[in-house]
Parts: structure tokens; C-alpha cells; sequence
């Protein structure tokens, strides 16, 4: 599972004890696993103090998971061809001596050595094997001072990604809707990518080519029929250029004085002439802007996002397969820029912005919660400071009822009237605000890793 149980209780003999038996009955009742949960020693400050930082904590903590799990997402988005390999993108590169053991001295060696090669984990090894950073957040520090450096790093990361990601979202749209110009059929999609320069009667005073739409049934009336639809049509000047499932994309040469005549006359035909005129500038410009939206969304996440493997569309209930004809050296209509995008590999600054940050991110919210657990202990326990915090990982979802009810058992002695609500919602809590459901004898705190959920 990849929720987490963060709980403590005070760390006298008799509460030792019972943590113990606690080990024990879970680890014979393969109901969890259980793992020591090391917080460093804080300046504790005043009573009321604590109870103001309780309250922003509060508040920072669901901050900063409702951040990562919006910057799990934007991943999502960014690698949208490649969401099987999105939950490998999202790691934790923590500091942490994973259990080293060893001198003290052996330790920060290793943290300094992770700081210069910096070792991604996964994020259930990082809280599991969790660690107070030192560096980032001095232990030294009052708690409030620590608090706001949290508080402000994660706010700087919140700025920058809506910035990133409201960037992103409109170059994405633009380029979508450049896109969408070459699907559908011949009636409504782009020809600018199925014709060339050579189809066309260019510079002349008196002659124009146009485009006609034939239905596939009516190719022969066509061939017998167009000269004469209309005067002045110039014989033999239809060529079939481009064809999807419902018809072909036929060009015909009149004199410019007819043109009107010869719309009528087709569309009395059921022949649909298409507002076209080769325009070399335009189409330059369009393939141009094209090429830069391509360009400029590669860069922000190279392998999947833009080199799209051949045959596959961004808008694949749309796309209308057209096939060109007379020409083998055009490249194929619905075969777009988009497509022949080189397949590069590595990542873009986005992919790797959202990466480097999530990560900040998440380490900051398990910082967040193991202050959480230090200001909930001194509040609940008392001074001189002394609990122990323990990280729980429930084997599976079924088993959580029955841990809890193990929970309640062992630690009941810590508070009799909470214990007994729990099992009897009838009875209230002197002076509890939160209702019965969110307060046990112990201090609990959760921890969910389904960020994609």
C-alpha cells in the first residue's frame, strides 16, 4: 500500500513497552510495517507558541500535498504519451544515510557525497529511511523560522509552476489548433499540405485552377461532364491530386470570367468547389509557425510529448487518412510536421523543472509533517521533551481496521475518554473541537503516496 501511519507516544519506559508489544502483535498479525521515525531535537519556544504553529502547520501540510499532487499531474499532462513511465519521474533525491551504519562522522561524509552525486529514490524508500536535512532546515532554528523557510519554498515552487504550466497549456492549444487544420476530411481540413505549386495555373491575367471535391461514385460523371459545365474550361486540365474514404480532390482550369457559372453548375452536379488559392507566402508562414510550436514544445519535453511515433494523431477520432496521388515525392496528407518530428531523446527544461521541484516539494511536506509530530508531542506529551515517533505502513487496506483497533488497545492508557469514543461515538470529549473520528490516545498523523489516485 502506499499510505503511511505517522504516530508517536512518550518516550518513557512504560510507553517503550508498549510500543514494543505493539511491534510485536502487528508483526505476528501481518498488519504493518513498522519503522522508526528519527525527528531531530527542536528549540521548543513557548506554550503558546506551539499552538499557534500547530494551526499553520496545519494548514501548510495540506498546502503542500494538494501542491504535489497538482505537480504529479503536470507530469501526467507533459509525458501524455508516456503515462506508464510517469510514476518513475516522480522521486524523492533526498540526503538521507538510508540506514548507514557507522561512526557519525561515516554518516555526514555519505550526506556530503549525496549532495555531490545525488541519489534519486522512490518515495516510499524516502520516507521510509527518512532524515532530518540538516543543511536545509537547521535543527538550530526556532520552530517558526523553520516553518516559514518551508512555507516560502513551497510558494515560490507553486508561483513558478502556474506560470510554467499556463505557458505550456497555450502553447499546447496553439499548437492544436494549427493541428486540427489537417484532420477531417476534404471538406473541412487544410489543403495547403496536399497540393503544390505545379497543380496550379499561377501569374495569368485570364486562367485559374480551382479544387473540386468529386463524391468517389461520380468520378466518371465528372470526367465526362467537367468541360462542359461551363464555357471556357480548359480540355483535359483535371488531375485527381489527393482522395480520403468519401471522394477525391480533383483540379480543373477555366478562364476567370466563369468562375461563377461554373460553381453553380457544379454544385447543381453535387461537386463542391473549395475556396482555395495557392498562396506560397501563406503556406510558407503556416508550415513556419508549425515547425515553431514544434520546436518550442520539444524543448519542454523532447521524447514523448512532441516526437510522436508515425501513425499516431493528438486527435485520433478526427483524423481522416487522405492519400495523394501523382507525386510520390509529396509527403503524405495526414503524415503532418507533427509526425515527422525526429523521435529525440532526453528530456526538456519543463519535464526536468517539474522533476526537480516535485521532488523539493515532497521532501519539504515530509518535513512538514515530522515538525507536525514534534509540536502535536510537546502539546500532547508535555516537557521535557521526550516520545518516540514510529512510521507504520498497513499491508493492505483490509487490515487497517484491525491495526487501528490494536492501536487503541495498546495505547488506551494514554487517554481513557478518547479511547473509549472510538469505540463509543456516543461520548464526547471535554473541549475537543475535532470530531471523535480525527483524535486517538496517540498522536497520528497520515500519509498517502497515491499522488496519481
Amino acid at each position: 500500500m502506499s499510505e503511511f501511519w505517522l504516530i508517536s507516544a512518550p518516550g518513557d519506559k512504560e510507553n517503550l513497552q508498549a510500543l514494543e508489544r505493539m511491534n510485536t502483535v502487528t508483526s505476528k498479525s501481518n498488519l504493518s510495517y513498522n519503522t522508526k521515525f528519527t525527528i531531530p531535537d527542536f528549540k521548543v519556544g513557548t506554550l503558546d507558541s506551539l499552538v499557534g504553529l500547530s494551526d499553520e502547520l496545519g494548514k501548510l501540510d495540506i498546502f503542500a500535498e494538494s501542491l504535489i499532487k497538482r505537480m504529479a499531474q503536470s507530469v501526467v499532462e507533459v509525458m501524455e504519451d508516456a503515462k506508464g513511465k510517469v510514476q518513475e519521474n516522480l522521486l524523492a533525491n533526498g540526503v538521507g544515510t538510508l540506514g548507514l551504519p557507522g561512526s557519525q562522522e561515516r554518516r555526514e561524509v555519505h550526506c556530503l557525497l549525496q549532495r555531490v552525486y545525488v541519489l534519486p529514490a522512490d518515495l516510499t524508500s524516502f520516507v521510509t529511511h527518512f532524515e532530518w536535512d540538516m543543511a536545509k532546515y537547521p535543527a538550530k532554528q526556532p520552530l517558526v523560522s523553520i516553518a516559514d523557510t518551508l512555507a516560502k519554498q513551497l510558494a515560490q515552487i507553486e508561483t513558478d509552476l502556474k506560470s510554467r504550466t499556463a505557458a505550456y497549456g497555450a502553447l499546447k492549444t496553439n499548437l492544436e489548433n494549427l493541428e486540427k487544420k489537417s484532420t477531417g476530411n476534404l471538406f473541412t481540413r487544410t489543403l495547403s499540405d496536399l497540393v503544390s505549386k505545379e497543380d496550379f495555373v499561377l501569374d495569368s491575367e485570364y486562367l485559374i485552377t480551382l479544387l473540386v471535391i468529386v463524391p468517389k461514385p461520380s468520378y466518371a460523371q465528372w470526367q465526362k461532364t467537367y468541360e462542359s459545365l461551363s464555357d471556357m474550361v480548359v480540355p483535359r486540365s483535371t488531375k485527381l491530386i489527393a482522395e480520403d474514404n468519401e471522394g477525391g480532390l480533383f483540379t480543373v482550369t477555366l478562364f476567370r470570367k466563369v468562375i461563377d457559372d461554373f460553381k453553380t453548375k457544379a454544385k447543381e452536379n453535387k461537386f463542391t468547389v473549395r475556396e482555395f488559392y495557392y498562396d506560397e507566402k501563406e503556406i510558407k508562414r503556416e508550415r513556419e509557425e508549425m515547425t515553431r510550436l514544434l520546436s518550442d514544445k520539444k524543448q519542454q519535453y523532447q521524447t514523448s510529448c512532441v516526437a510522436l511515433k508515425k501513425g499516431s494523431s493528438t486527435f485520433p477520432d478526427h483524423k481522416v487518412k487522405v492519400t495523394l496521388l501523382g507525386n510520390p515525392d509529396r509527403p503524405a496528407a495526414g503524415q503532418n510536421d507533427r509526425e515527422r518530428e525526429s523521435e529525440g531523446e532526453g528530456e526538456g527544461p519543463l519535464l526536468r523543472w517539474l522533476k526537480v521541484n516535485f521532488s523539493e516539494a515532497f521532501i519539504a511536506w515530509i518535513h512538514i509533517k515530522a515538525l507536525r509530530v514534534f509540536v502535536e508531542s510537546v502539546l500532547r506529551y508535555g516537557l521535557p521533551v521526550n516520545f518516540q515517533a514510529v512510521l507504520l505502513q498497513p499491508h493492505k487496506k483490509s487490515s487497517t481496521k484491525r491495526l487501528r483497533e490494536v492501536l487503541n488497545s495498546v495505547f488506551r492508557h494514554l487517554d481513557e475518554v478518547a479511547a473509549a469514543s472510538i469505540l463509543d461515538a456516543s461520548v464526547e470529549i471535554p473541549g475537543l473541537q475535532l470530531s471523535n473520528q480525527d483524535y486517538f490516545p496517540y498522536v497520528y498523523f497520515h500519509i498517502d503516496l497515491g499522488l496519481l489516485d
